[in-house]
Parts: C-alpha cells; sequence; structure tokens
C-alpha cells in the first residue's frame, strides 16, 4: 500500500514519544543509483566495437549506499555482526547482510538478517503496536513479509524514489531482460541441491554454468581457489589475524603471479574489497565456478513482499530518538513521526557516514561495530550490441594478466539466456573506485578496453 508523506504524518499523530524535534536541512533529493551512458560521440577508436547503449552503477557515490556490500577487515572481533544485529532497549532493531554473520554481503544475508529482524521484533512487540521499517530494499521487505500475519501496524520508509535498495531492476524495452544494477549474482547450486527457503521466492534465475579464462597467450585452464583454501587454513592458527594477502604470501603464493592476481580480482567483484584489507580469520566467501543470475524483475519481487505494508518513497530519515515509551523518527524535511518501534535496514556506509543521528547515541557495541566493519565496493557496466562481436557461448568471462589498464577482468555473458547481445562487466575493490571515477565517457572506453582480450582472432 502506498502512503504519503502527509498522510504518514497524519497517521502518526501525537505518537509514543511526547518530543518535538528540531527542524533540520532537508537531504538532498534522491538520485538514481544507475547512469545511463548511452554511446558517447565522439567516442575515442578502440579495437572493440561500441554499443548501441549502456548503463553503470554509482554506489560509492551513491548518498543512500556509499559503497555496494560490507565486508570485514583484518583484526575486526568475529561477533561485530552479531552485535549490530541486538536489539537497543527493545526499540531500535537492524537488519540488512551487514548484520548477518553467516552470508554478509549477499542476498541470502539481506533475507536472512530480515527474517531474523522480524523474529526479535514480535518477541517484543504487542499487538496493534506501530513498527517502522526504514529502507525498502531486500532486507526491509524480508521484515515486512515476515510480519505479514502479525497484528502490528507496518510503515516501511524509503529515502529513494523507488524500492529495491541494492537490488534494483531497470525494464526497458530496448533490454531483452531487467537491468540489474546491484546484488543479482548468486552461487550455483551443486547437483542435487535445492534452493533453500530464503531464496525461493526470488525472481527468476539463470544458470551461469561455463567460464572462460583467457591470458594474453589464449584460453587456460580454470584457475583453482586451492591456494586461497590453503592460506586461509593456516591463518587461521595464527596468534593474531593477518589479511588475506599477507596469509597467502605467508603461505608461498606470488601475489604478481598473473592466474593468482586474475582470481583475486574476481574475489573483489563479490567481497568489494581487496585481499590486502579482508581479514583471513573471518574471509569471504570463495569465488564460485559457476554462478546463478537473477532476471526477473526485483522491483515487482519486493513490491510484493512490501503489499501489506504501508509505503512511503522519497522519505529519507535524518534522525531516531528513543527511550522506553517508542521512537519518534526525523525526516528529511525537518518533520516527525513516532512510532512504537522501528527496524532500520539501512546499508553499513550509511550508518558510518552519520546520516542518521541517535538519540541517545547507540551503545558502544553497535558504535564499535559499525566503526569496525568495512563497506567495500564494486560497480557494473551493462552494455547491449545489436551484433555481437564475440565468438564464446562462455558465461562468465576472467582476463589474466595482460595490460595494467584493464579495469574490469570479469564479465557475465547474457546471450545464451536472454538470446540478446548483453555483456556485463563486473570490477570490485579499489579498481571499482578508481572505474567509479571516470566520467561517463571515459568508464565506457574504460570498458570497451578491458574487454579487448575477448576479441575473436580474426578481428584483433
Amino acid at each position: 500500500m502506498r502512503m504519503t508523506r502527509r498522510q504518514l504524518l497524519i497517521g502518526a499523530g501525537a505518537g509514543a514519544l511526547g518530543v518535538l524535534l528540531v527542524s533540520c536541512t532537508p537531504e538532498p533529493k534522491p538520485t538514481p543509483t544507475a547512469t545511463n551512458t548511452g554511446t558517447p560521440s565522439p567516442l575515442p577508436t578502440t579495437a572493440v566495437p561500441a554499443p548501441a547503449s549502456s548503463v553503470r552503477s554509482t554506489w560509492g557515490s551513491d548518498p543512500y549506499s556509499r559503497g555496494a556490500v560490507s565486508f570485514t577487515r583484518v583484526g575486526v572481533q568475529g561477533d561485530a555482526r552479531e552485535r549490530l544485529a541486538e536489539p537497543v532497549e527493545g526499540r531500535v532493531f537492524f537488519a540488512g547482510e551487514a548484520t548477518d554473520a553467516d552470508n554478509p554481503g549477499t542476498i541470502r544475508g539481506a533475507i536472512h538478517s530480515g527474517e531474523s529482524a522480524a523474529m526479535r521484533l514480535r518477541a517484543s512487540a504487542l499487538a496493534g503496536e506501530r513498527i517502522a521499517v526504514i529502507g525498502a530494499g531486500l532486507a526491509g521487505a524480508a521484515v515486512a513479509a515476515s510480519l505479514r500475519d502479525a497484528d502490528l501496524q507496518v510503515t516501511v520508509l524509503e529515502a529513494r524514489e523507488s524500492v529495491g535498495g541494492r537490488t534494483p531492476s531497470r525494464v526497458d524495452d530496448e533490454w531483452a531482460t531487467p537491468i540489474q544494477l546491484g546484488g543479482w549474482l548468486l552461487p550455483a547450486l551443486a547437483e542435487g541441491e535445492e534452493a533453500g527457503r530464503e531464496e525461493l521466492g526470488l525472481p527468476e534465475t539463470v544458470e551461469l554454468a561455463s567460464a572462460l579464462w583467457r591470458a594474453p597467450d589464449g584460453d587456460i585452464e580454470a584457475v583453482a581457489t586451492t591456494p586461497l583454501a590453503t592460506a586461509i587454513t593456516a591463518a587461521g592458527k595464527l596468534p593474531t589475524d593477518v589479511s588475506l594477502a599477507e596469509a597467502l604470501t605467508d603461505a608461498g603464493a606470488d601475489l604478481e603471479d598473473p592466474s593468482l592476481a586474475g582470481l583475486l580480482a574476481y574475489l573483489t567483484t563479490t567481497a568489494g574489497a581487496d585481499a590486502e584489507s579482508l581479514s583471513s580469520w573471518f574471509p569471504p566467501a570463495l569465488p564460485s565456478a559457476a554462478l546463478r543470475a537473477v532476471v526477473g524483475d526485483f522491483d515487482a519481487h519486493i513490491r510484493e513482499l512490501l503489499s501489506n505494508a504501508q509505503l512511503t518513497l522519497s522519505t529519507p530519515v535524518t534522525r531516531v530518538a528513543y527511550d522506553d515509551a517508542g521512537v519518534s523518527l526525523r525526516l528529511g524535511t525537518g518533520e516527525s513521526t513516532s512510532f512504537d518501534r522501528v527496524v532500520i535496514t539501512v546499508p553499513l556506509g550509511v550508518l558510518q557516514s552519520e546520516r542518521i543521528d541517535f538519540s541517545p547515541p547507540l551503545p558502544f557495541t553497535h558504535r564499535g561495530a559499525i566503526n569496525a566493519l568495512g563497506m567495500g565496493h564494486i560497480e557494473m557496466i551493462w552494455l547491449r550490441y545489436d551484433e555481437p562481436f564475440w565468438d564464446t557461448d562462455a558465461t562468465i568471462w576472467h582476463s589474466i594478466g595482460g595490460e595494467a589498464d584493464q579495469l574490469v577482468r570479469t564479465w557475465i555473458n547474457l546471450q545464451p539466456s536472454t538470446g540478446a547481445g548483453i555483456l556485463v562487466g563486473v570490477v570490485g575493490g579499489a579498481a571499482a573506485e578508481e572505474f567509479a571515477e571516470l566520467d561517463e565517457q571515459a568508464a565506457l572506453v574504460a570498458a570497451l578496453t578491458s574487454l579487448a582480450p575477448f576479441l575473436p582472432p580474426e578481428t584483433d
């Protein structure tokens, strides 16, 4: 159910808190995460032809994300995510992939965290209470869906002009599939394995089962994750945590080896950070040889999950005041509204940027967890070709070695599953930060330059 800000404020009434919050400077108008680069003209000559159209993500500069996914820094205590997930005085609850210890930085983690937060809230809430959920992404939608049969009044407040959070879908008639600019890639299911309960409700997915590893001298065998697994096992026996890069070096690996460097570049596309920043005691999931890709409309799916809640868009929250009587939220316009409890599902990067003020301040355990965890960077660029230039049906491409200016070393080929000439470049870590700093034309040129290794021999 869609709700306007005026209806929200009228419905709030005096609320549980008898606190009048002072006005604040209005938040900036939400901007879309995606940027349609089109086909810049004139475009510098590149070996790879220009696409008919292109779209890129801008998570690093998005004020309502401040990055793509959370990661565990070197030396961070293992219970940081559990501490962040703990309710505060039974009034303030947290969800989002950064609060999930088992599957951080993933679609599964976002869904599971929302379900967990809803379960904790049910244990505290009384019938008829008014519950606010800040964020209409996957975690916020999971909270709302999990509270459907509860006797509670659920209102979802979203800063953006649309739902989706870090899993947005853009439906465009020119593209054969919704454009996914956030979380849309999942590990492939093992033979005989069935999707877990948290994934059964996801939009349609397709298998990306074939990988192509290409070096300057030609195709090579898939790079095994064995060095990573060996280094992590050895580092787990050390008295102190070391970075994944240091663990690899201690295990005798050569970080300059093109194959290992390529594997680590692939790791950044899911971890969001380079090996020098990642903990070896609490490492990210190892890169998957095969993937599943969401090709359905994530936004429609999330709207369905939110269908029984009151949804208010373009409504950023700038302050959360709480006590034993309830919660008062100050909006970006300076207006205030009250609830009995609140579930905060905003990304870790937003919490770190202090875009939301808490009164009283969050406990030290929560502030410590927020500051300790890292917010990683992942960016994507979608390219659509009327006439594909490549001659392979492999669905996951990796570029090994080669020129240093190849920023985007992992590509997803959607032609086998959609029938359209669509390539998606995925870049993470420091390379993603560098890619994000480029203007639209420079980003497109960088993407095309990175695709040069995949030109057929006769056109190289």
